[in-house]
């Protein structure tokens, strides 16, 4: 045989075998199923709750238009820090003005009255004393005139006295009578005009009343012609300009914002927290913030307010604002108060929050991708299996089950797990693994399809995992 025909056969002999020992090995391999894993191992876990909004301050207030007018000055810019008090901005003032001014006038005429009339009243006083003095005279003089009236009778019945000085007596008692009732009718007259006097001046003090009470009226639409700060802060926005004429009264209306205060000291994140996390947020959680626009930086801070109510994800509105019923994704109102905000940050920035709502120091752990369900049926011997099948049928549910598949002696199991928090990577193990344990955490199509009892292969060469299973 030629050399030629040797090198054929042995080349076709050596392909035979090989051909032979891959059918052998393929047929050894048959039912191996390739995965990949991990350990069950202890570790320190973080659970964070991540959630975006923007940067709000904690107090801020919208000074609106209390009249309408035409703006006539503008005495801060965007930026500016305000004391409370501080005047910001004047509309037209001439009518208002001038109201004032007449009522003012108004006041000083009425007031003027009522001063004369508590003159009067203290005049009349002065009058009705002296009045009293004189009566009192008057009648001092009538006691003494009847004295020697009645001691002139009595002598002009004995006849020791002349006729002519029993008239004079008489005469003069008659005139300290007369005298003393004209005194006393005077004091009347007097007591009549103060009352009337007193009268007067009631009136003149209702309208001096009625007339400050207009000025206070005609004062506060005046004032409502000024804008003032009523706390101290920023001036975030300023949408108007010299010469715009404002409204009042008309919500989310630009004629009817004349600017915005924001008290800076006390900066907050305002995030929405997703429905399915918002059981996990308490008051005080200590919580890190960045905003978009100042990269590489994060603020500390702490939740200081869960809102209650759900808000749509897709209008921004309280879900029960809605008149229909709605199964869309829904939030929650998180407020992160920062800790130490610097002057950089501006209100509106768009910011993200990571929440920490639970650690657990040397925590059992696994991958969260390591996490599987199975339905109960599925994880009983066939004859049970069947038996479940049947109840299926007449419309019992299978219960679903959660776990993990841990590999022992080149097969794998599925075994029940009780999990804890979530960290980014790896979930707590409350119960039914052990440290060191094996497990399997991919592939994904694996994962899904993978049966207790399967033989594997570990292969953690690569890692085409695909998202977690869970």
């Amino acid at each position: 045989m030629s050399s030629g025909k040797k090198i054929l056969l042995g080349t076709v002999g050596l392909v035979v075998a090989g051909g032979v020992g891959w059918g052998v090995y393929s047929y050894l391999q048959r039912g191996i199923v390739r995965v990949q894993t991990d350990r069950v191992a202890r570790q320190d876990l973080v659970s964070v709750v991540t959630a975006s909004g923007e940067v709000k301050p904690r107090n801020y207030i919208n000074i609106g238009a209390d009249s309408m007018g035409r703006l006539t000055d503008i005495y801060v810019r965007e930026g500016d820090m305000v004391e409370q008090g501080q005047e910001l901005a004047k509309l037209e003032t001439v009518q208002p003005a001038a109201e004032v001014a007449a009522q003012k006038a108004s006041l000083a005429l009425v007031r003027a009255e009522l001063a004369a009339r508590d003159a009067a009243i203290e005049s009349n006083e002065a009058n009705q004393k002296t009045q009293q003095a004189s009566l009192k005279r008057f009648q001092a003089e009538l006691r003494r005139a009847k004295i020697n009236y009645d001691r002139a009778s009595e002598l002009l019945e004995d006849k020791l006295i002349a006729r002519q000085d029993y008239d004079q007596r008489r005469a003069d008692y008659d005139a300290a009578q007369a005298a003393v009732e004209e005194a006393a009718a005077r004091l009347e007259q007097l007591r009549a005009q103060r009352e009337e006097v007193v009268a007067q001046r009631n009136s003149a003090r209702r309208r001096v009343e009625q007339t400050e009470a207009q000025l206070r009226r005609v004062r506060n639409v005046l004032e409502k012609h000024y804008s003032v700060a009523p706390i101290e802060g920023m001036v975030t926005n300023l949408p108007v300009r010299v010469g715009e004429t404002v409204v009042p009264g008309i919500q989310n209306s630009a004629a009817s914002l004349i600017m915005t205060i924001a008290d800076m000291s006390l900066i907050t994140a305002e995030v929405k927290v997703d429905e399915t996390d918002i059981v996990n947020v308490t008051l005080d959680q200590v919580a890190e913030v960045s905003i978009d626009a100042i990269p590489g930086q994060t603020f500390s801070g702490r939740v200081t307010e869960i809102g209650n109510t759900a808000i749509l994800r897709t209008t921004g509105l309280a879900a029960s604002q809605s008149a229909v019923a709605s199964q869309e994704a829904k939030d929650f109102k998180v407020v992160v108060a920062l800790d130490a905000p610097t002057e950089a940050i501006r209100p509106g920035m768009s910011c993200t929050a990571r929440i920490t709502t639970a650690t657990r120091e040397g925590a059992l752990t696994i991958p969260i991708q390591a996490l599987t369900v199975r339905e109960s049926s599925a994880l009983e011997p066939r004859q049970s299996r069947d038996t479940a099948r049947a109840a299926s049928s007449t419309g019992e549910p299978s219960k679903e089950v959660e776990g993990v598949f841990v590999v022992s002696d080149g097969s794998v199991e599925f075994r029940p797990a009780r999990t804890g928090i979530t960290g980014a990577t790896r979930i707590e193990v409350i119960e039914g693994l052990e440290e060191g344990e094996e497990i399997v955490t991919g592939s994904y199509k694996v994962l899904r399809t993978i049966r207790p009892g399967t033989s594997v292969k570990v292969d953690n060469a690569s890692s085409d995992w695909g998202r977690p299973s869970r």
